[in-house]
Protein backbone atom coordinates (compact mmCIF):
# COMPACT_ATOMS: atom_id res chain seq x y z
CA UNK A 1 0.00 0.00 0.00
CA UNK A 2 2.83 2.36 0.95
CA UNK A 3 4.80 1.64 -2.19
CA UNK A 4 1.60 2.47 -4.34
CA UNK A 5 0.90 5.71 -2.82
CA UNK A 6 4.68 6.60 -3.11
CA UNK A 7 4.65 5.64 -6.92
CA UNK A 8 1.51 7.88 -7.47
CA UNK A 9 3.11 10.82 -5.68
CA UNK A 10 6.21 10.72 -7.88
CA UNK A 11 4.42 10.15 -10.59
CA UNK A 12 2.07 13.01 -9.83
CA UNK A 13 5.28 15.31 -9.03
CA UNK A 14 7.01 13.66 -12.68
CA UNK A 15 3.84 15.47 -14.10
CA UNK A 16 3.61 18.52 -12.59
CA UNK A 17 7.27 19.54 -12.91
CA UNK A 18 6.97 18.40 -17.04
CA UNK A 19 4.53 20.92 -17.46
CA UNK A 20 6.54 24.12 -15.88
CA UNK A 21 9.14 22.38 -18.11
CA UNK A 22 7.17 22.54 -20.93
CA UNK A 23 6.44 26.34 -20.53
CA UNK A 24 9.49 28.64 -21.80
CA UNK A 25 10.14 31.95 -20.36
CA UNK A 26 7.29 33.77 -22.34
CA UNK A 27 4.71 31.31 -21.51
CA UNK A 28 5.79 31.73 -17.28
CA UNK A 29 5.90 35.44 -17.79
CA UNK A 30 2.67 35.41 -18.89
CA UNK A 31 1.33 33.10 -16.57
CA UNK A 32 2.24 35.46 -13.33
CA UNK A 33 0.60 38.54 -15.27
CA UNK A 34 -2.67 36.60 -16.29
CA UNK A 35 -2.47 35.55 -12.17
CA UNK A 36 -1.80 39.14 -11.01
CA UNK A 37 -4.43 40.86 -13.49
CA UNK A 38 -6.72 38.14 -11.92
CA UNK A 39 -6.56 38.96 -8.27
CA UNK A 40 -6.90 42.50 -9.27
CA UNK A 41 -10.15 42.00 -10.89
CA UNK A 42 -11.32 39.87 -7.75
CA UNK A 43 -10.73 43.14 -5.75
CA UNK A 44 -14.23 44.52 -6.38
CA UNK A 45 -15.74 41.15 -4.89
CA UNK A 46 -13.50 40.82 -1.81
CA UNK A 47 -14.28 44.53 -1.29
CA UNK A 48 -18.39 44.23 -1.26
CA UNK A 49 -18.05 41.28 1.42
CA UNK A 50 -15.62 42.77 3.66
CA UNK A 51 -17.51 46.23 3.19
CA UNK A 52 -20.27 44.24 4.56
CA UNK A 53 -19.37 43.10 7.48
CA UNK A 54 -17.21 46.16 8.47
CA UNK A 55 -18.55 48.01 11.22
CA UNK A 56 -19.28 52.13 11.77
CA UNK A 57 -16.21 53.26 12.79
CA UNK A 58 -14.66 51.60 9.78
CA UNK A 59 -16.89 52.11 7.38
CA UNK A 60 -15.86 56.16 7.30
CA UNK A 61 -12.28 55.81 8.02
CA UNK A 62 -9.73 57.42 5.87
CA UNK A 63 -7.65 56.32 4.34
CA UNK A 64 -10.03 53.55 3.41
CA UNK A 65 -9.51 50.00 3.84
CA UNK A 66 -10.45 47.05 1.57
CA UNK A 67 -10.46 44.40 4.01
CA UNK A 68 -12.48 44.52 7.54
CA UNK A 69 -10.62 44.47 10.55
CA UNK A 70 -13.50 43.64 13.30
CA UNK A 71 -15.62 41.94 11.24
CA UNK A 72 -19.47 42.11 12.77
CA UNK A 73 -22.88 41.53 11.53
CA UNK A 74 -24.16 44.56 12.64
CA UNK A 75 -25.20 45.87 9.18
CA UNK A 76 -27.37 43.06 8.49
CA UNK A 77 -28.86 43.69 11.72
CA UNK A 78 -29.88 47.45 10.95
CA UNK A 79 -30.84 45.75 7.38
CA UNK A 80 -33.46 43.83 9.17
CA UNK A 81 -34.76 46.29 11.27
CA UNK A 82 -35.10 48.73 8.20
CA UNK A 83 -37.28 46.02 6.44
CA UNK A 84 -39.23 45.38 9.30
CA UNK A 85 -40.30 48.98 9.81
CA UNK A 86 -41.11 49.04 6.20
CA UNK A 87 -44.97 49.60 5.10
CA UNK A 88 -44.88 47.18 2.53
CA UNK A 89 -43.51 44.14 3.87
CA UNK A 90 -40.01 43.09 2.47
CA UNK A 91 -41.10 39.59 1.44
CA UNK A 92 -43.39 41.05 -1.01
CA UNK A 93 -40.68 43.00 -2.53
CA UNK A 94 -38.32 39.78 -3.23
CA UNK A 95 -41.38 37.66 -4.37
CA UNK A 96 -41.82 40.33 -7.05
CA UNK A 97 -38.10 40.02 -7.53
CA UNK A 98 -38.08 36.41 -7.83
CA UNK A 99 -41.45 36.01 -9.66
CA UNK A 100 -40.18 38.80 -12.25
CA UNK A 101 -36.79 37.47 -12.73
CA UNK A 102 -37.74 33.93 -13.46
CA UNK A 103 -40.63 34.76 -15.69
CA UNK A 104 -37.88 37.56 -17.30
CA UNK A 105 -35.59 34.26 -17.94
CA UNK A 106 -38.06 31.99 -19.20
CA UNK A 107 -39.51 35.06 -21.67
CA UNK A 108 -36.25 36.15 -23.12
CA UNK A 109 -34.84 32.17 -23.57
CA UNK A 110 -37.61 31.53 -26.11
CA UNK A 111 -38.47 34.80 -27.70
CA UNK A 112 -34.30 34.97 -28.54
CA UNK A 113 -34.05 31.33 -29.54
CA UNK A 114 -37.33 31.55 -31.76
CA UNK A 115 -35.70 34.54 -33.29
CA UNK A 116 -32.25 33.38 -33.89
CA UNK A 117 -33.66 29.89 -35.24
CA UNK A 118 -34.65 31.31 -38.30
CA UNK A 119 -32.41 33.60 -39.08
CA UNK A 120 -29.73 31.23 -39.00
CA UNK A 121 -31.22 28.25 -40.58
CA UNK A 122 -33.63 29.34 -43.07
CA UNK A 123 -31.97 32.06 -45.05
CA UNK A 124 -35.24 33.88 -45.77
CA UNK A 125 -34.78 37.24 -48.03
CA UNK A 126 -34.18 39.87 -45.76
CA UNK A 127 -32.82 37.71 -43.03
CA UNK A 128 -29.34 39.76 -43.11
CA UNK A 129 -30.99 43.23 -43.20
CA UNK A 130 -32.62 41.81 -40.08
CA UNK A 131 -29.80 40.44 -38.01
CA UNK A 132 -28.44 44.16 -38.67
CA UNK A 133 -31.14 45.86 -37.62
CA UNK A 134 -31.47 43.56 -34.14
CA UNK A 135 -27.68 44.58 -33.80
CA UNK A 136 -28.00 48.00 -34.90
CA UNK A 137 -30.17 48.51 -31.89
CA UNK A 138 -27.06 48.05 -29.61
CA UNK A 139 -25.98 51.48 -29.86
CA UNK A 140 -29.03 53.18 -28.35
CA UNK A 141 -28.29 54.30 -25.07
CA UNK A 142 -31.55 52.96 -22.53
CA UNK A 143 -31.92 56.64 -21.75
CA UNK A 144 -33.15 57.00 -25.27
CA UNK A 145 -36.08 55.10 -25.06
CA UNK A 146 -37.08 55.69 -21.54
CA UNK A 147 -40.00 57.59 -23.16
CA UNK A 148 -41.07 55.65 -25.79
CA UNK A 149 -41.03 52.89 -23.79
CA UNK A 150 -43.21 54.45 -21.08
CA UNK A 151 -45.76 55.59 -23.84
CA UNK A 152 -46.32 52.14 -25.06
CA UNK A 153 -46.25 50.30 -21.26
CA UNK A 154 -48.84 53.51 -21.26
CA UNK A 155 -50.96 52.53 -23.84
CA UNK A 156 -51.34 49.00 -23.29
CA UNK A 157 -52.29 49.22 -19.82
CA UNK A 158 -49.66 47.23 -18.17
CA UNK A 159 -49.19 49.46 -15.38
CA UNK A 160 -48.61 48.28 -11.82
CA UNK A 161 -48.47 44.69 -13.38
CA UNK A 162 -45.84 41.63 -13.79
CA UNK A 163 -46.15 42.25 -17.53
CA UNK A 164 -44.72 45.86 -16.95
CA UNK A 165 -41.77 44.20 -15.50
CA UNK A 166 -41.28 41.46 -17.83
CA UNK A 167 -42.35 42.88 -21.36
CA UNK A 168 -39.56 45.92 -21.84
CA UNK A 169 -36.57 43.71 -21.71
CA UNK A 170 -37.95 40.62 -23.52
CA UNK A 171 -36.22 42.18 -26.45
CA UNK A 172 -32.84 41.30 -25.90
CA UNK A 173 -30.66 42.30 -28.61
CA UNK A 174 -27.88 40.57 -26.96
CA UNK A 175 -29.88 36.94 -26.35
CA UNK A 176 -30.26 37.20 -30.16
CA UNK A 177 -26.56 37.74 -31.12
CA UNK A 178 -25.52 34.71 -28.69
CA UNK A 179 -28.25 32.56 -29.64
CA UNK A 180 -27.89 33.19 -33.73
CA UNK A 181 -23.84 32.64 -33.85
CA UNK A 182 -24.33 29.30 -31.79
CA UNK A 183 -27.11 28.02 -33.71
CA UNK A 184 -24.89 28.44 -36.82
CA UNK A 185 -22.57 25.62 -35.34
CA UNK A 186 -25.50 23.43 -35.69
CA UNK A 187 -24.83 20.92 -38.94
CA UNK A 188 -27.60 21.85 -41.40
CA UNK A 189 -26.99 18.28 -42.22
CA UNK A 190 -28.37 17.12 -39.15
CA UNK A 191 -31.76 19.03 -39.17
CA UNK A 192 -32.00 17.73 -42.83
CA UNK A 193 -31.93 14.49 -41.05
CA UNK A 194 -34.79 15.04 -39.03
CA UNK A 195 -36.95 16.56 -41.51
CA UNK A 196 -36.33 13.52 -43.49
CA UNK A 197 -37.36 11.34 -40.87
CA UNK A 198 -40.45 13.03 -40.45
CA UNK A 199 -39.90 15.77 -37.60
CA UNK A 200 -41.68 18.86 -38.01
CA UNK A 201 -40.08 21.98 -37.51
CA UNK A 202 -41.03 22.24 -34.44
CA UNK A 203 -40.06 19.50 -32.95
CA UNK A 204 -36.59 19.57 -34.94
CA UNK A 205 -35.79 23.38 -33.05
CA UNK A 206 -36.69 21.95 -29.74
CA UNK A 207 -35.48 18.32 -30.16
CA UNK A 208 -32.27 18.79 -32.09
CA UNK A 209 -31.49 22.68 -32.14
CA UNK A 210 -32.08 23.43 -28.51
CA UNK A 211 -30.46 20.71 -26.91
CA UNK A 212 -26.96 21.75 -28.63
CA UNK A 213 -27.46 25.02 -27.92
CA UNK A 214 -27.91 25.04 -23.94
CA UNK A 215 -24.31 26.53 -23.41
CA UNK A 216 -26.41 29.78 -25.20
CA UNK A 217 -29.71 29.49 -23.38
CA UNK A 218 -27.39 29.32 -19.77
CA UNK A 219 -25.55 32.39 -20.83
CA UNK A 220 -28.89 34.13 -22.38
CA UNK A 221 -30.19 32.98 -18.65
CA UNK A 222 -27.54 34.48 -16.79
CA UNK A 223 -27.73 37.91 -18.70
CA UNK A 224 -31.05 37.96 -18.73
CA UNK A 225 -31.40 37.28 -14.52
CA UNK A 226 -28.56 39.53 -13.93
CA UNK A 227 -30.10 42.82 -15.59
CA UNK A 228 -33.95 41.67 -14.24
CA UNK A 229 -32.74 41.20 -10.70
CA UNK A 230 -31.05 44.66 -10.41
CA UNK A 231 -33.71 46.72 -12.59
CA UNK A 232 -34.70 49.41 -10.81
CA UNK A 233 -36.28 51.53 -13.97
CA UNK A 234 -39.50 49.54 -14.23
CA UNK A 235 -40.65 49.83 -10.85
CA UNK A 236 -39.55 53.37 -10.86
CA UNK A 237 -41.36 54.37 -14.03
CA UNK A 238 -44.05 51.75 -14.72
CA UNK A 239 -45.29 50.68 -10.93
CA UNK A 240 -47.01 53.52 -8.66
CA UNK A 241 -48.78 50.92 -6.09
CA UNK A 242 -45.29 49.60 -3.45
CA UNK A 243 -46.54 46.33 -3.77
CA UNK A 244 -45.65 46.06 -7.25
CA UNK A 245 -42.27 47.29 -6.87
CA UNK A 246 -39.27 44.94 -6.84
CA UNK A 247 -36.43 44.34 -3.99
CA UNK A 248 -33.93 47.05 -5.80
CA UNK A 249 -35.97 49.64 -5.26
CA UNK A 250 -36.71 49.14 -1.70
CA UNK A 251 -32.78 48.66 -1.35
CA UNK A 252 -32.48 51.83 -3.07
CA UNK A 253 -34.78 53.91 -0.79
CA UNK A 254 -32.63 52.86 2.20
CA UNK A 255 -29.66 55.25 0.99
CA UNK A 256 -32.29 57.99 -0.66
CA UNK A 257 -30.85 61.08 0.25
CA UNK A 258 -28.47 60.78 2.48
CA UNK A 259 -25.24 60.87 0.47
CA UNK A 260 -23.39 62.95 3.09
CA UNK A 261 -25.57 61.19 6.00
CA UNK A 262 -24.34 58.21 8.40
CA UNK A 263 -27.68 57.14 8.56
CA UNK A 264 -28.66 53.60 7.13
CA UNK A 265 -24.60 53.33 5.66
CA UNK A 266 -24.32 49.99 7.02
CA UNK A 267 -27.50 48.60 5.97
CA UNK A 268 -26.45 49.99 2.68
CA UNK A 269 -23.65 48.41 2.43
CA UNK A 270 -25.06 44.73 3.57
CA UNK A 271 -27.99 45.18 0.78
CA UNK A 272 -24.96 45.92 -1.80
CA UNK A 273 -23.94 42.34 -0.97
CA UNK A 274 -27.52 40.64 -0.85
CA UNK A 275 -28.28 42.22 -4.23
CA UNK A 276 -24.77 41.17 -5.57
CA UNK A 277 -24.71 37.46 -3.92
CA UNK A 278 -27.38 35.91 -6.00
CA UNK A 279 -25.72 36.81 -9.56
CA UNK A 280 -22.20 35.35 -8.56
CA UNK A 281 -24.02 32.55 -7.26
CA UNK A 282 -25.60 31.65 -10.52
CA UNK A 283 -22.85 32.56 -12.56
CA UNK A 284 -20.50 30.63 -10.96
CA UNK A 285 -22.89 27.52 -11.19
CA UNK A 286 -23.02 28.26 -15.07
CA UNK A 287 -19.34 29.63 -15.89
CA UNK A 288 -18.38 26.83 -18.07
CA UNK A 289 -21.60 27.30 -19.90
CA UNK A 290 -20.43 31.03 -20.67
CA UNK A 291 -17.08 29.83 -21.64
CA UNK A 292 -18.78 27.63 -24.37
CA UNK A 293 -20.63 30.10 -25.85
CA UNK A 294 -18.18 32.72 -26.17
CA UNK A 295 -15.57 30.32 -28.01
CA UNK A 296 -18.89 28.96 -30.19
CA UNK A 297 -19.92 32.75 -30.42
CA UNK A 298 -16.93 34.64 -32.84
CA UNK A 299 -16.54 36.80 -29.36
CA UNK A 300 -12.60 36.02 -29.09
Amino acid sequence: MRSAVAKWKQAFRFKKKSKLNRMDGFQKILTVLLILMAAFMLLPIVYIFNHALKPYHELFIYPPNIFVREPSFSNFVELFLVATSSTVPVTRYLFNSIVISGLSVVSVVIVSALCAYPISKHRFPGHQAVFAMILLTLMFAPEAVQIPRYLVVSSLGIMNTYLGHILPIIAMPVGVFLMKQFMDQVPNELLEAARIDGASEFTTFLRIAMPICMPAVATVAILTFQSSWSNVETSTLFMQDDEMKNFPFFLTTLTNNLANNVARQGAAAAAAMVMFLPNLIIFLAFQSKVIATMAHSGIK
